[in-house]
Formats: C-alpha cells, structure tokens, sequence
C-alpha cells in the first residue's frame, strides 16, 4: 500500500493533478472528480483546501507558474541578461504560455478576472527576480532608477507574451532582440 501523502506533499499532488487536468481538459472540462481521481485522493481531502472549482484552478496555475520560475541570469549586462531570460522563457515555457492564455478564457469570462490576476509578478514571485535582475543593472549604471516603473520592467517580457500568443510558437531571435534594442533599452537610458 502506498504512503499517505500529508501537508504539503499532498498540496503538491492535488495542485499538479489539475495543472494535468486542466491542460488534457481545459477549463471548460475541468471537474474536481479528475482531479482527486488522478491524485489519488477523495473529495473531502481536496475541499478542505479549495472551496470550489475556481479557487482549484486559480491555486493550479499559481502553483505551476510558482514551480516554473526560471533563475535569474547575470552576464554582467543588462541587455544580456534581459536576452538570456527572454530566450530562456523562448525556449521553455512556450506551451505554458499558451495553456494558461488559451485554456483559461472560459475560466476569466466566467469569474470575472483578467489574465493580468493569475500572472500578477508579486504572487508567483517573479517580481522579486526581476528586482534583483534591475537592481544589479542599477548599481552598474546601465540604467536610471527613476525610468524604471513596473510596466516598463515587464515590457519585454509582455511583449514576448504577445508574440508567443500570436504566433503559439517560439519567437524568432532576431525578434527578441528586436523588442530589447529598438523598444526596451531606449527607454530605460
């Protein structure tokens, strides 16, 4: 008999049973039933936690996007280290993107949230590794505090979403640069 998962093991397990439901499914198939039964758990276990579908799913994605952070790169640059994390999203999270902006239309429509909530950079921690990615950027001199607001510290990396999302494929290199040297850079100098 296999070994009863607690805490946060079982958490774990719950939580990437629906990331694997909602990305065989999507959202508009998504039943709590799949989920416990690829967990291999029962109801009450996953209702203690999550009140609802919607709270599951909010949690799945939060989870996934948590576990998917990519490490902060330091070539010394900011340019290069900005390319270095775009072409590492390029590369890797080509089909996250997609899942988490194609299959959670019906999910947005239905809860009334935007897109922006389940990507918010302060609940997946991804503000913090941009942080640290400008604030080394800042102390070399590469760039003025002051120009650095939150949209412009996401820019690239919005702009990569919306090629990834146009095109559902991997962005061409050349475009990557494209978004760093023509659109991102001028405006943090």
């Amino acid at each position: 008999m296999p070994e009863r998962r607690r805490g946060a093991a079982l958490e774990k397990a719950l939580l990437d049973a629906a990331w694997e439901v909602l990305t065989d499914t999507g959202y508009a198939r998504f039943t709590v039933d799949a989920v416990v039964k690829r967990a291999g758990t029962s109801p009450p276990v996953l209702y203690r936690r999550w009140s609802d579908r919607d709270d599951l799913v909010r949690a799945a994605v939060l989870h996934t996007l948590k576990e998917s952070r990519l490490d902060v790169p330091d070539t010394g640059s900011l340019r290069e280290d900005v390319l270095t994390l775009m072409r590492e999203i390029n590369s890797t999270r080509v089909q996250l993107i997609t899942v988490v902006q194609t299959h959670l239309a019906d999910y947005h429509r239905e809860t009334g949230t935007s897109p922006a909530e389940l990507r918010d950079p302060l609940v997946t921690g991804r503000a913090e590794a941009l942080d640290v990615l400008f604030g080394r950027a800042v102390d070399r001199g590469e760039v003025a505090p002051e120009l650095l607001t939150e949209r412009i510290k996401s820019l690239p990396f919005d702009l990569l979403r919306h090629e990834i999302l146009t095109t559902f494929a991997p962005v061409p290199d050349h475009t990557l640069e494209e978004i760093v040297d023509t659109i991102f850079l001028p405006l943090v100098r």
